[in-house]
């Protein structure tokens, strides 16, 4: 069993504070995704995980061991980078057994783990090619494969497909996840792209600015995202947000009122007339209605099976989303009403769920 536990973790460069007493658990075999924008220390946390940064404070547990100190060779983890990292003078066969060669592994255990892990990514035809050859995702194969080789109890990928167009991205995203079933090792996963994130985490980390601002499966911060700053990060096109405030009725329920429209919302938490929210609603969540919140088209996108819209109101610009063809034009007078079912409330001034 490979858990990875990081307790009150915090790295401060000087006086300047990185990452803020990180706390979570990724379970044997998971499948976890760090996302967040850029700066938010996702990278550094990953480095320190493998040992290419030091811990200013806390610690860092592989499987039974605390690594704190332990240097990145000792940890048993392979770490996929970036730039692909590969020998450019070494041929792909080489690139993938030169770990197993440094560690004077038989050549007979070499070949056959060099073999097996060709035949898993697609690579036999590639062997004895040098990088040069290669496309960029095949490249990314290579590396992926030095890292297979090894066995680690823990693979690491550091935002691995940032330098591959957006095709052979969704290919590649497929590909790994497709690897991490077959080999059900722990794996920790660094990007910035929230749709990496979705499509292949078993759970995501969301951070920011050094602190964890919500963990769970995709859908689950998808569907009821803890604070604002997840609910506008996680999702594409982004949780329209609309200011408003609540409007307690004499037995008739709670609406929030946004420029002169009411829309009802059901909490838990204790709303007080007057008090200032933000009702988030998703774009697939609104739609065309003959009584709604007045809006007007600014832009229609067509993407084939949806049409975004743009459209300005009092509030805010927000963006709809629809399955079906309306005929739109910029200009054009519209009314838009959100699913009540799903509508998100979030408070003012902490950003915090209150629904």
């Amino acid at each position: 069993m490979t858990e990875v536990r990081v307790r009150d973790v915090r790295k401060a460069y000087g006086s300047t504070d990185v990452i803020h007493g990180m706390d979570f658990t990724i379970p044997d075999g998971e499948f976890v995704v760090l996302v967040g924008p850029s700066g938010c220390g996702k990278s550094t946390l990953l480095r320190m995980i493998a040992g290419l940064e030091s811990v200013t404070s806390g610690t860092i547990a592989i499987g039974d061991r605390v690594v704190n100190g332990v240097p990145p060779s000792d940890r048993d983890i392979a770490m996929v980078f970036q730039n692909y990292a590969l020998y450019p003078h070494k041929t792909v066969r080489s690139n993938m057994s030169f770990a197993l060669r440094m560690r004077r592994m038989g050549k007979a255990e070499i070949d056959r783990r060099v073999a097996q892990a060709a035949e898993v990514l697609g690579l036999v035809p590639y062997l004895e090619r040098y990088p040069r050859s290669l496309s960029g995702g095949q490249r990314q194969r290579v590396a992926m494969g030095r890292a297979i080789v090894r066995d680690p109890q823990v693979f690491l990928f550091d935002e691995p497909l940032s330098n591959l167009d957006a095709k052979l991205r969704v290919q590649m995203r497929t590909e790994i996840r497709e690897l991490h079933q077959r080999l059900r090792t722990t794996t920790i996963y660094v990007t910035h792209d929230q749709i990496e994130a979705m499509t292949m985490a078993d759970r995501i980390v969301v951070m920011e600015s050094g602190q964890i601002r919500q963990i769970g499966p995709p859908l689950e911060l998808y569907d009821r995202p803890a604070n604002r700053f997840v609910a506008e990060f996680i999702g594409s096109p982004s949780m329209n947000l609309l200011d408003g405030h609540i409007r307690c009725g004499d037995g008739s329920g709670t609406d929030v009122e946004i420029a002169g429209y009411s829309v009802p919302v059901a909490s838990d938490a204790a709303l007080v007339d007057g008090m200032k929210v933000r009702l988030g609603v998703r774009p697939e969540s609104l739609s065309l209605s003959d009584d709604g919140l007045p809006a007007t088209v600014s832009v229609v996108e067509p993407t084939g099976s949806e049409t975004h819209v743009v459209a300005r109101t009092q509030a805010a610009e927000i963006v709809a989303v629809f399955r079906e063809r309306h005929s739109l034009s910029p200009g054009q007078s519209i009314f838009l009403s959100p699913d009540s079912a799903r509508i998100h409330l979030f408070d003012a001034e902490t950003g915090d769920r209150l629904n």
